[in-house]
This record gives structure tokens, C-alpha cells and sequence, in this order.
């Protein structure tokens, strides 16, 4: 199994006037997730499937790909780093699942696969964390292979 997490790109800040799942991206973001998603759309799998965040900023992101995509309201702002991953059905789903969320939860689902103890783990704007789960000698191993910031995408 491979599971790729993307942070939202640059958002606009929020306010009393904007709920926080209302932001949207700003021109940087939207250039961040294009270059990204050119990225990911030179390298994913073709068994993939994309899941959102319900927030504007990630539906945005996502849709820089120009693939299918589901909203997933448990991926919200503010899902804890075991909702991701049993969302994700890690590490025994087939295929390639790329997660499209906020911080801190996907710096906390990065310090728990590679760690084992979850962590407040920057994720940059716009940048994909990529794992692959395996079985070497009986035994489980996540392992790191990509990790990417729109600069150098």
C-alpha cells in the first residue's frame, strides 16, 4: 500500500467574518497545488484513489489533480492521526490512497508511521508525504519515499 499525504495549499488567513472551513486558496496557494499535482500525476499509480477534507482550501487542492476525488467529513479540520490512517485502511488497502488534509493531523499520522508515537511534525503548505507499507522477514515496515515542497515540484 502507498499513502500519500498532502497538505492544503496557501490559504488565505481566516477571521471572525470567514469560518475556517469557508477559506480558500490565495494565487500562491493555487500555483502551489498545481505544481504539486503536476508532480503527483507523473507519479501515482493508476489504482488511486483521492480523499478530502470537506474545507474549501483542500477541495481546491484536489482539484488542481483534475481526478476524481471523494469528501470525506471524518478528514475535517481537526481529525486525529487514527482517523486518518483507519480511513485509509493502512496499511492492508490495495492500491494507492493520497490523503488531502490540514496540520497538525498530517504531521501527527508522519510522526506516528515513521516514529510510532505521534508528534507535532511540520508539513509545509502544499507538500506531499509519501509511505509505502511492506512485509520484509514476517515483518511490517512503513517506509519513507518521497517527501516534496512545492518549490522544488
Amino acid at each position: 500500500m502507498d499513502l500519500i499525504l498532502w497538505r492544503h495549499a496557501e490559504a488565505e488567513d481566516g477571521g471572525a467574518t470567514l469560518p475556517d472551513h469557508k477559506r480558500r486558496l490565495t494565487a500562491r496557494g493555487e500555483k502551489q497545488a498545481r505544481q504539486m499535482a503536476r508532480w503527483l500525476c507523473a507519479h501515482l499509480p493508476r489504482k488511486r484513489k483521492v480523499l478530502v477534507s470537506p474545507a474549501e482550501r483542500t477541495q481546491q487542492t484536489a482539484h488542481a489533480l483534475d481526478l476524481p476525488y471523494e469528501i470525506v467529513p471524518a478528514l475535517g479540520i481537526g481529525a486525529s492521526a487514527k482517523d486518518v490512517l483507519r480511513i485509509a485502511n493502512w496499511p492492508t488497502h490495495s492500491g494507492t490512497i493520497v490523503i488531502i488534509g490540514h496540520q497538525p493531523t498530517l504531521g501527527r499520522v508522519a510522526a506516528l508511521l515513521l516514529g510510532g508515537v505521534e508528534d507535532n511534525w511540520p508539513v509545509k503548505k502544499g507538500g506531499v508525504w509519501w509511505f509505502s507499507s511492506r512485509t520484509r522477514n514476517d515483518e511490517h515496515q512503513t517506509v519513507l519515499r518521497a517527501v516534496l515542497n512545492p518549490e522544488f515540484a
